[in-house]
C-alpha cells in the first residue's frame, strides 16, 4: 500500500472523518492561530493522532510547487483503487435509480477535483473513468474535491467502452454530450432513469468508441457566442438538471 500526502482544509477533514485509520502522520502550521486549524488539530487528536507543528515553509517543501496547503497537510495510505469488479457490485447493492457521471480522458485536475464535488452534491453513485491517459486521484483532485473524494467512488476501467457495454446491460441508459446532428437539448431528456452521463476531455471531446457506445447524445443549449463550456461547469449543469427532474 503506498502513501499520498494530501492537503488542504476540506481534504484532510474528509479523510479524517471518513478513514482516520489510513492518516500515518498530520502536519499543521504553527504560525497559524485561527480557530478552523485549531478545531482540525483537535479532531486529529480524537482520532487517535499526534499532530505535528512545523513552520509553513517547511510544509511548502513537502508538496509539489505552488500548492497551496492552507495550513495543513497529511500522509495518507492509499487504499487499491476501485475498479470494474467495483462497479459491477455496486450496480447489484443500488436501490435507486443509478446516475453515474462519466469522464472520458479528463487529465485536468482541476476539472476532475471539480467534477467530484459537483458529483457529491448532485447524490452521483460513482464517477467513472480511464486508467490510461487521464487523472487519477491525485493530492490536487482532492484539494479542488473539497472532500468529496472521500465521499464519492472513484471508479478507473481499463476499457471504457466495454464499462459502458456493461452499465447498458444492467438497464442503465448512456447518455453522451455532444453539440452534433442527431444530438437533443439536454432540457428535453429524461433523466429520471438509471443514467450514466458521459463527457469528454477539453478539446477532442468523446472519442470515436466511447461516443459509440452511448444511447442518446445531448448538447447543452447556450444563447451566448461560445460554443462549448469547461468540462466540469458542463458536467455541473448535465447533474443538476438531472437532479432537479428527480426531485420535482
Amino acid at each position: 500500500m503506498s502513501a499520498q500526502r494530501i492537503f488542504g482544509l476540506h481534504a484532510v477533514e474528509a479523510a479524517l472523518r471518513a478513514q482516520p485509520q489510513g492518516i500515518a502522520t498530520i502536519w499543521f502550521d504553527r504560525q497559524r492561530k485561527d480557530r478552523r486549524l485549531q478545531e482540525l488539530a483537535a479532531l486529529a487528536q480524537t482520532q487517535g493522532l499526534n499532530p505535528q507543528w512545523l513552520n509553513k515553509d517547511a510544509m511548502a517543501a513537502m508538496l509539489p510547487a505552488e500548492s497551496r496547503h492552507q495550513g495543513v497537510v497529511a500522509e495518507l495510505a492509499v487504499v487499491a483503487e476501485r475498479n470494474e469488479a467495483f462497479l459491477e457490485e455496486l450496480l447489484v447493492s443500488l436501490n435507486e435509480p443509478a446516475l453515474f457521471l462519466v469522464l472520458d480522458e479528463v487529465t485536468d485536475p482541476h476539472n476532475v477535483g471539480a467534477c467530484l464535488r459537483s458529483a457529491d452534491a448532485a447524490g452521483v453513485h460513482a464517477v467513472i473513468t480511464t486508467r490510461d491517459r487521464a487523472c487519477g486521484l491525485t493530492p490536487v483532485v482532492r484539494k479542488v474535491a473539497s472532500g468529496a473524494a472521500e465521499s464519492v467512488p472513484f471508479v478507473q476501467v481499463t476499457n471504457l467502452a466495454r464499462t459502458l457495454r456493461t452499465l447498458r446491460d444492467a438497464g442503465v441508459w448512456i447518455i453522451g454530450t455532444a453539440l452534433e446532428e442527431g444530438s437533443q437539448s439536454l432540457f428535453q431528456t429524461r433523466l429520471t432513469g438509471p443514467t450514466a452521463l458521459v463527457l469528454g476531455a477539453e478539446g477532442k471531446g468523446m472519442r470515436r468508441l466511447t461516443r459509440e457506445n452511448c444511447d442518446e447524445l445531448v448538447y447543452i443549449p447556450m444563447v451566448g457566442t461560445v460554443q462549448s463550456l469547461n468540462v466540469s461547469v458542463a458536467a455541473g449543469v448535465c447533474l443538476f438538471e438531472t437532479l432537479r427532474q428527480r426531485q420535482g
